[in-house]
């Protein structure tokens, strides 16, 4: 990495020439990312664990002698809203921080914040401290998606890059049937009281996050933000013994890296550049973001947080019992991601993003359609849910994957935060509410028009993406989108920055 005379626009600190972007892609698969991926991809396990023991356990909460005053429906609806609402405003707030202020820095805030939340929910002794600290555990989650999903896209080399994503934020799954499990001993009264189980399942999931939090210590802070922030002998003492380590451990040299780029750099990104950027250079890829969340969140949020309301209601299984069938609805959601997710790379994005998305749209009317003719028991209902969300996953993971390499890297987290915020809102905050409105009321068309929301949702954003999703497979962030501060080739030291960029 070389360096020139420091820019003349304000708030930058010098003009660096690096191959740091090149180097990171480059890499073969090594040890080292492996532990990026426990350290940062784990927290998902922790995601779905929580959520999923919510869900399950909204039927006992409800139960007299609880501990808490409250009804099903406010566990499913209104503490469920609560939890996507801090999960929206936490992304916003933590993802200006992560572009800001780091990538490593957050990713052990945002998860220390999700801990200490979680913690006081087990506490939780009236209704109003279990909706306030669901609030806040969502908050500390909405952080982490977007310090980890941009620290994730930043460290991973470009071909792998698709399936490494899609895995990661498909992991929650595996949590999810964890706490699926968990809830049916936890809220098995012969084993533990009525107001002690459901306590218990919060707090083993802090346990896990405190093992999770002494591997993240380990990960490093991205390179690419570093070189960007006037920390460019940071990156390069990173990056060069992160090449002798695995240089050591394949027992050959690297390849060279490919070509060098030329960028401003610069402590802080204004958000009158950053909303300029995401609408204004890239309105197209604004469009595909918004669809691809609004879609997938209302189709998981509802169900998510619903699919044991649906159980109880309509099949009489006992809350204790709801756990077997989420169980496997969540393996199908985390196999979908496992096995599809090296067509991202291969195949493509295009192709995959909007054939998972309408496919799963197209399966879940067929759902609606069965169990609007009475032809679906649990069992069977259980089964095609667990088809559906086979392809619904491998599109929702895609999303996150989606925002996060298609805008500029001095954006990147920001873009996760809004994007996640936005859509969230749109379809996280109110499909929870509808979903838990239509299926208390018992009426089949009524759950039958919930399922037809959040598959009509699913096939309108699998339509944008077949139009308007990037080619990125196998291809370097500062080529799918150029940073910001890059210099273009012949500027001077002292030109704006990225004065050429082109709409995409």
């Amino acid at each position: 990495m070389t360096a020139t005379a420091s820019a003349s626009v304000p708030g930058e600190t010098g003009t660096v020439t690096t191959a740091v972007p090149a180097r990171l892609d480059r890499l073969p698969w090594s040890r080292w990312h492996w532990m990026i991926v426990i350290g940062l991809g784990t927290v998902w396990i922790l995601d779905g664990l929580e959520v999923t023991i919510v869900g399950n356990v909204a039927g006992r909460l409800a139960e007299e002698g609880s501990g808490l005053d409250i009804t099903s429906a406010q566990v499913t609806g209104t503490a469920a809203a609560l939890y996507v609402a801090g999960a929206c405003t936490g992304a916003l707030f933590f993802g200006r921080l992560t572009d800001r202020y780091g990538r490593k820095k957050l990713f052990m805030v945002t998860l220390a914040v999700y801990l200490a939340a979680t913690a006081l929910t087990a506490l939780s002794f009236e209704s109003w401290w279990f909706f306030l600290f669901r609030f806040l555990t969502g908050f500390g989650i909405g952080g982490e998606y977007a310090a980890i999903n941009s620290a994730i896209d930043e460290l991973i080399p470009s071909l792998y890059r698709g399936r490494v994503d899609l895995i990661i934020n498909g992991s929650y799954w595996l949590g999810a049937v964890g706490g699926a499990l968990l809830s049916i001993v936890m809220l098995d009264t012969a084993i533990f009281p009525k107001d002690l189980g459901w306590r218990l399942s919060f707090a083993l999931g802090v346990v896990l996050g405190l093992v999770i939090l002494l591997v993240r210590r380990h990960v490093p802070e991205s390179p690419r933000w570093q070189f960007i922030h006037g920390r460019g002998e940071d990156a390069e003492e990173l990056v060069s013994g992160v090449e002798r380590e695995i240089e050591r451990e394949q027992g050959r040299p690297l390849p060279p890296p490919g070509t060098e780029i030329t960028i401003h750099q610069r402590k802080s990104i204004g958000f009158g550049l950053i909303a300029r950027t995401v609408f204004a250079r890239y309105p197209r890829r604004a469009i595909l973001g918004l669809s691809l969340f609004i879609g997938q969140a209302f189709l998981y949020n509802a169900i998510t947080f619903g699919f044991g309301a649906i159980l109880t209601t309509f099949y009489d299984i006992p809350p204790g019992r709801t756990g077997y069938y989420f169980a496997v609805i969540a393996a199908g959601n985390f196999l979908g991601p496992l096995l599809l997710g090296r067509l991202f790379d291969t195949a493509g994005r295009r192709i995959m993003i909007s054939s998972t998305y309408l496919l799963s749209g197209l399966l879940l009317f067929g759902t609606a359609w069965l169990f609007d003719r009475g032809s679906l028991s649990a069992t069977t209902l259980t089964a095609c849910w667990c088809v559906v969300l086979f392809f619904a996953s491998a599109g929702a993971s895609s999303a996150y994957l989606t925002v996060s390499e298609v805008f500029p890297m001095e954006t990147r987290a920001m873009a996760i935060a809004f994007f996640y915020a936005l859509g969230t809102a749109a379809g996280g905050i109110s499909g929870p509410l509808i979903f838990a409105d239509l299926t208390e009321s018992g009426v089949v068309g009524d759950t039958v028009l919930a399922f037809q929301i959040g598959a009509g949702l699913m096939c309108a954003a699998g339509l944008v993406a077949a139009f308007l999703a990037v080619n990125a497979e196998r291809r370097s962030l500062e080529d799918i989108a150029r940073p910001l501060s890059e210099v273009e080739a012949g500027a001077s030291a002292g030109a704006s920055p990225g004065a050429s960029h082109k709409t995409a």
